[in-house]
């Protein structure tokens, strides 16, 4: 009746082993894996301007302000920005969704100001990535928001 031996059990061990792999390779090419962005290699090789903007960013007097009031997303760049020209983009990006991910350029006021209709921008989590130029400076700013 115990016609399982040694050599049997191995067989079905190395069989479900097998089976197991096969499964688990399946199941690792059916996951999307999302970049942050299409170019991400390339703007890695860019990352020392990254950095230092967020110094030049850090050494003014006041960070970016973003605050949401009613229906309006307001931007506010520092003090030292006011009165200049500025020129630069605001991304909105949102790590879990890459749908919900907005770019716009900057376009501020004599105040250093933009707003932004907030109903562009469905509910969750996103992280503002700021980079602007004024006076010939590279800034860049990171901030949190939550709609």
């Amino acid at each position: 009746m115990n016609n399982m031996n040694w050599g049997h059990k191995l067989t079905i061990v190395i069989a479900v082993f097998i089976c197991l792999m096969g499964f688990m390779v399946y199941q690792a090419m059916q996951t999307d894996f999302q970049l942050v962005e299409k170019g991400y290699y390339k703007s890695e090789l860019n990352y020392q301007q990254v950095i230092d903007g967020t110094s030049r960013a850090n050494a003014l007097s006041s960070r970016v302000r973003i605050a949401k009031t009613g229906d309006r997303l307001i931007v506010q760049l520092p003090e030292e920005m006011k009165g200049s020209e500025v020129r630069g983009s605001l991304w909105f990006y949102c790590a879990y969704d890459e749908k919900r991910d907005r770019k716009f350029e900057l376009q501020t006021n004599k105040d250093a100001m933009q707003e932004l209709d907030a109903n562009l921008f469905e509910a969750g989590n996103y992280t503002i990535k700021i980079e602007w130029v004024s006076n010939n400076e590279h800034y860049y700013s990171e901030e949190k928001l939550s709609m």
